[in-house]
Protein backbone atom coordinates (compact mmCIF):
# COMPACT_ATOMS: atom_id res chain seq x y z
CA UNK A 1 0.00 0.00 0.00
CA UNK A 2 3.00 2.17 0.81
CA UNK A 3 4.63 1.79 -2.45
CA UNK A 4 1.32 1.83 -4.53
CA UNK A 5 0.89 5.68 -2.71
CA UNK A 6 4.65 6.64 -3.59
CA UNK A 7 3.76 5.95 -7.44
CA UNK A 8 1.15 7.73 -7.66
CA UNK A 9 2.31 10.58 -5.95
CA UNK A 10 5.29 10.31 -8.32
CA UNK A 11 3.04 10.52 -11.49
CA UNK A 12 1.26 13.32 -10.03
CA UNK A 13 4.54 15.37 -9.66
CA UNK A 14 5.96 14.44 -13.36
CA UNK A 15 2.33 15.71 -14.71
CA UNK A 16 2.32 18.97 -13.04
CA UNK A 17 5.98 19.80 -14.12
CA UNK A 18 5.55 18.96 -17.60
CA UNK A 19 6.52 21.58 -19.88
CA UNK A 20 3.90 22.60 -22.55
CA UNK A 21 4.78 22.39 -26.47
CA UNK A 22 6.87 25.77 -28.04
CA UNK A 23 4.56 28.51 -30.31
CA UNK A 24 6.00 28.55 -33.44
CA UNK A 25 7.83 31.86 -34.73
CA UNK A 26 5.61 33.48 -36.73
CA UNK A 27 6.62 33.61 -40.50
CA UNK A 28 7.72 37.22 -42.28
CA UNK A 29 4.90 38.69 -44.09
CA UNK A 30 4.75 38.03 -48.12
CA UNK A 31 7.70 39.84 -49.54
CA UNK A 32 4.96 40.79 -52.33
CA UNK A 33 3.11 42.11 -49.83
CA UNK A 34 6.00 44.76 -48.43
CA UNK A 35 6.69 46.64 -51.42
CA UNK A 36 4.57 49.52 -51.31
CA UNK A 37 5.96 50.12 -47.74
CA UNK A 38 9.61 49.45 -49.20
CA UNK A 39 8.82 52.33 -51.94
CA UNK A 40 7.33 55.29 -49.55
CA UNK A 41 10.53 54.22 -46.92
CA UNK A 42 12.71 54.95 -49.85
CA UNK A 43 11.17 57.99 -50.57
CA UNK A 44 11.55 59.22 -47.25
CA UNK A 45 14.94 58.71 -46.80
CA UNK A 46 15.51 60.32 -50.16
CA UNK A 47 14.59 63.34 -49.53
CA UNK A 48 15.78 63.21 -45.89
CA UNK A 49 19.14 63.06 -47.50
CA UNK A 50 19.35 65.17 -50.04
CA UNK A 51 17.92 67.69 -47.39
CA UNK A 52 20.59 66.87 -45.19
CA UNK A 53 23.09 67.26 -47.86
CA UNK A 54 22.12 70.43 -49.31
CA UNK A 55 19.41 72.36 -47.80
CA UNK A 56 19.19 74.21 -50.75
CA UNK A 57 17.97 70.74 -52.93
CA UNK A 58 14.36 71.45 -54.41
CA UNK A 59 11.79 69.39 -52.50
CA UNK A 60 10.56 66.16 -54.67
CA UNK A 61 7.28 65.81 -55.26
CA UNK A 62 5.90 61.99 -55.72
CA UNK A 63 4.82 61.62 -59.72
CA UNK A 64 2.13 59.43 -60.67
CA UNK A 65 3.66 59.10 -64.22
CA UNK A 66 6.98 58.61 -63.09
CA UNK A 67 6.23 55.79 -60.08
CA UNK A 68 4.26 53.94 -62.90
CA UNK A 69 7.80 53.95 -64.91
CA UNK A 70 9.75 52.95 -62.21
CA UNK A 71 7.72 50.14 -61.13
CA UNK A 72 7.21 48.62 -64.71
CA UNK A 73 10.95 48.82 -64.73
CA UNK A 74 11.81 47.25 -61.09
CA UNK A 75 8.68 44.53 -62.22
CA UNK A 76 10.98 43.83 -65.70
CA UNK A 77 14.27 43.23 -63.70
CA UNK A 78 12.73 40.95 -60.71
CA UNK A 79 10.69 38.96 -63.12
CA UNK A 80 13.89 38.67 -65.94
CA UNK A 81 16.58 38.61 -63.21
CA UNK A 82 18.70 41.24 -64.89
CA UNK A 83 20.13 44.34 -62.72
CA UNK A 84 20.59 47.50 -66.12
CA UNK A 85 19.28 50.57 -67.24
CA UNK A 86 18.60 49.01 -70.42
CA UNK A 87 15.88 45.88 -70.46
CA UNK A 88 16.91 42.82 -72.77
CA UNK A 89 14.15 44.03 -75.22
CA UNK A 90 15.76 47.35 -75.12
CA UNK A 91 13.42 49.01 -73.28
CA UNK A 92 14.47 52.00 -70.56
CA UNK A 93 12.78 54.14 -68.48
CA UNK A 94 13.00 57.16 -70.81
CA UNK A 95 11.98 55.10 -73.22
CA UNK A 96 9.11 54.26 -71.34
CA UNK A 97 8.57 58.10 -70.72
CA UNK A 98 8.26 58.73 -74.10
CA UNK A 99 5.41 56.14 -75.14
CA UNK A 100 3.30 57.95 -72.24
CA UNK A 101 4.39 61.51 -73.19
CA UNK A 102 6.40 62.24 -76.51
CA UNK A 103 6.85 66.08 -75.93
CA UNK A 104 8.09 65.81 -72.24
CA UNK A 105 11.70 67.57 -71.85
CA UNK A 106 13.80 67.86 -69.01
CA UNK A 107 16.68 65.63 -67.48
CA UNK A 108 15.44 61.94 -65.82
CA UNK A 109 17.66 60.61 -63.76
CA UNK A 110 17.96 56.68 -62.59
CA UNK A 111 19.23 54.73 -59.86
CA UNK A 112 18.65 51.20 -59.46
CA UNK A 113 19.86 48.60 -56.99
CA UNK A 114 19.05 44.89 -56.00
CA UNK A 115 18.97 43.17 -52.38
CA UNK A 116 18.66 39.50 -51.87
CA UNK A 117 16.30 38.39 -48.66
CA UNK A 118 15.74 34.64 -47.67
CA UNK A 119 12.43 33.09 -46.95
CA UNK A 120 12.94 32.48 -43.34
CA UNK A 121 14.12 36.52 -42.92
CA UNK A 122 11.45 38.22 -45.46
CA UNK A 123 11.66 41.51 -46.35
CA UNK A 124 12.31 43.75 -42.95
CA UNK A 125 11.10 47.38 -44.44
CA UNK A 126 13.54 49.98 -43.06
CA UNK A 127 16.53 47.90 -42.91
CA UNK A 128 15.94 46.89 -47.02
CA UNK A 129 15.43 50.89 -47.94
CA UNK A 130 18.49 51.98 -45.39
CA UNK A 131 20.91 49.77 -46.77
CA UNK A 132 19.87 50.68 -50.59
CA UNK A 133 20.34 54.07 -49.36
CA UNK A 134 23.82 53.07 -48.54
CA UNK A 135 24.76 51.82 -51.39
CA UNK A 136 23.65 54.74 -53.46
CA UNK A 137 25.67 56.91 -50.34
CA UNK A 138 28.84 54.80 -51.36
CA UNK A 139 29.01 55.34 -55.35
CA UNK A 140 29.84 58.80 -56.19
CA UNK A 141 27.54 58.69 -59.41
CA UNK A 142 24.60 57.30 -57.52
CA UNK A 143 25.06 59.54 -54.91
CA UNK A 144 26.11 62.45 -57.39
CA UNK A 145 22.60 61.78 -59.12
CA UNK A 146 20.37 61.36 -56.02
CA UNK A 147 21.55 64.76 -54.72
CA UNK A 148 21.02 66.55 -57.20
CA UNK A 149 19.87 70.03 -56.57
CA UNK A 150 17.50 70.67 -59.51
CA UNK A 151 15.34 67.87 -59.54
CA UNK A 152 11.66 68.41 -58.38
CA UNK A 153 10.04 64.89 -59.34
CA UNK A 154 10.68 61.82 -58.47
CA UNK A 155 9.09 57.91 -58.48
CA UNK A 156 9.94 55.10 -56.48
CA UNK A 157 9.95 51.21 -57.92
CA UNK A 158 9.95 47.67 -56.11
CA UNK A 159 9.52 44.33 -56.79
CA UNK A 160 10.60 41.05 -56.03
CA UNK A 161 11.24 37.31 -56.94
CA UNK A 162 11.80 34.86 -55.32
CA UNK A 163 14.98 35.72 -53.65
CA UNK A 164 15.65 39.37 -54.57
CA UNK A 165 14.16 42.58 -53.92
CA UNK A 166 14.79 45.33 -57.07
CA UNK A 167 14.42 48.59 -56.83
CA UNK A 168 13.92 52.03 -59.29
CA UNK A 169 14.06 55.50 -58.62
CA UNK A 170 13.44 58.46 -60.73
CA UNK A 171 14.31 61.59 -60.66
CA UNK A 172 13.20 64.68 -63.20
CA UNK A 173 13.20 68.32 -63.72
CA UNK A 174 12.07 70.17 -66.13
CA UNK A 175 15.26 72.26 -66.56
CA UNK A 176 13.27 75.29 -66.97
CA UNK A 177 12.41 74.36 -70.29
CA UNK A 178 9.64 75.99 -72.07
CA UNK A 179 7.01 73.35 -73.35
CA UNK A 180 7.54 71.19 -76.51
CA UNK A 181 5.76 72.98 -79.33
CA UNK A 182 3.46 70.65 -80.27
CA UNK A 183 4.91 71.30 -84.68
CA UNK A 184 8.69 70.73 -83.47
CA UNK A 185 10.39 67.68 -84.07
CA UNK A 186 9.94 64.64 -81.57
CA UNK A 187 11.87 64.46 -78.68
CA UNK A 188 15.30 62.38 -78.79
CA UNK A 189 16.99 60.88 -75.87
CA UNK A 190 20.54 61.70 -74.93
CA UNK A 191 22.34 59.60 -72.56
CA UNK A 192 25.19 61.40 -69.72
CA UNK A 193 27.53 60.34 -67.36
CA UNK A 194 25.90 62.79 -64.69
CA UNK A 195 23.49 65.29 -64.21
CA UNK A 196 25.86 68.41 -64.17
CA UNK A 197 27.32 66.99 -67.31
CA UNK A 198 23.89 67.27 -69.24
CA UNK A 199 22.79 70.94 -67.74
CA UNK A 200 26.47 72.28 -68.57
CA UNK A 201 25.80 70.49 -72.18
CA UNK A 202 22.25 71.85 -72.69
CA UNK A 203 23.47 75.54 -71.36
CA UNK A 204 26.05 75.45 -73.83
CA UNK A 205 24.45 74.18 -76.78
CA UNK A 206 20.50 74.48 -78.04
CA UNK A 207 21.28 71.78 -80.60
CA UNK A 208 21.34 68.98 -78.14
CA UNK A 209 17.89 66.93 -77.69
CA UNK A 210 15.77 67.81 -74.80
CA UNK A 211 15.41 65.02 -73.01
CA UNK A 212 18.63 63.32 -71.11
CA UNK A 213 18.94 59.70 -69.72
CA UNK A 214 21.50 59.62 -66.10
CA UNK A 215 23.39 56.13 -66.86
CA UNK A 216 25.40 54.72 -64.02
CA UNK A 217 25.43 51.00 -63.56
CA UNK A 218 23.23 50.08 -60.58
CA UNK A 219 24.32 48.48 -57.79
CA UNK A 220 24.08 45.09 -56.12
Amino acid sequence: MIRAAFLALALLALAGCSTPPATPAPSPPDPATQMAALETRIAVLVEEQRQKLDPKARALAIDPELSRIARARAADMAAKNYLAHEGPDGATSASLLMQQDARWQGLLGENLAAQHYTRQGGVAVDDFARRFLDEWLKSPPHRDNMVYANYDHAGVGAAVNKDTVYVTVLFSTDMGLPPHAPEGPASAVSKWDSPAAASAASADSSSLPPLRLRGPEGVR
